[in-house]
């Protein structure tokens, strides 16, 4: 078990509107302030996706360029891009993702249900985007929404060989409508069943299975992943109203179980990424 933890924030993801949340950070100034403040507060890793002038998600490699370089300018953050972009984007388009040179990237390890859609991640591309991100040297983030994901992993690494850097990082995403629940069971079997070349991992619970899984994850010896893209209220009937309170709720919780927050260079060396 790790003595520190990885806290990661999430800051704004592809599904919630500007609309119905004027709080999320939409803009390139909204999300260089919110990555200021949660890196003050403990966060060492920044999940990102990106939205365009009408504040709809985009995968446009100009932005996304633009956004890693402000966040870096800015911060001491590991810069992790979404390649997952929103459900409906093209595999072309979310592969050109790494060419805006983020320190790491996540990596989706199968398709699922999500809500009323599909996220499609068939083995091919995802093959594609692993041996892209090691030609690149990015560090994937290995995204697992389902038990079948962890075995799917095990194939890309015995076909592939280890990620750039050595490290194997993996972060559940559970509670999302279709795939496994945010529930304790639910993370404690996906841990089991993870390979041994596995170096870490976090885990995030959707929604009302966000505080259970926090628990869980600093229990179990996993790191922390935080944020409004999984998240929008603080507590029943109470909105996020800016990500660093997600954050510092984080922070406090692994204090407590003994595992204060990494530092910045503690979390590189966690993931490997220079």
């Amino acid at each position: 078990m790790s003595a520190s933890t990885l806290i990661t924030v999430a800051t704004t993801g592809a599904e919630s509107s500007k609309t119905d949340v004027p709080t999320l950070p939409t803009t390139l100034d909204e999300l260089v302030e919110t990555a200021l403040r949660c890196e003050d507060a403990g966060a060492r890793l920044i999940h990102v996706h990106v939205r365009d002038d009408r504040h709809e998600p985009t995968l446009d490699v100009g932005r996304l360029t633009e956004t890693v370089a402000a966040l870096r300018e800015a911060t001491d953050l590991i810069v992790q891009l979404s390649t997952g972009g929103a459900i409906t984007d093209p595999f072309e388009a979310r592969l050109a993702v790494l060419d805006a040179g983020p320190d790491s990237c996540s990596l989706t390890c199968g398709t699922t249900n999500f809500g009323d859609g599909t996220f499609l991640n068939p083995y091919p591309f995802m093959r594609d985007l692993y041996v892209k991100a090691q030609d690149l040297g990015v560090v994937p983030e290995f995204e697992l929404f389902d038990l079948g994901h962890v075995h799917a992993l095990r194939r890309l690494i015995d076909e592939c060989g280890l990620p750039h850097g050595g490290a194997v990082h993996c972060d559940f995403v559970l509670g999302v409508p279709g795939a496994a629940p945010a529930t304790p069971q639910a993370l404690l079997a996906g841990v089991a069943a993870l390979p041994p070349e596995t170096t870490s991992w976090s885990a995030t619970g959707i929604g009302r299975g966000h505080l259970p899984i926090m628990a869980t994850t600093l229990a179990a010896g996993g790191h922390l992943r935080v944020g409004m893209e999984d998240n929008l209220l603080l507590a029943r009937g109470v909105k996020v109203e800016h990500n660093v309170q997600l954050v510092e709720r984080a922070v406090r919780l692994a204090e407590l179980m003994q595992r204060p927050a990494m530092t910045a260079a503690e979390a590189r060396a966690l993931l490997r990424v220079a």
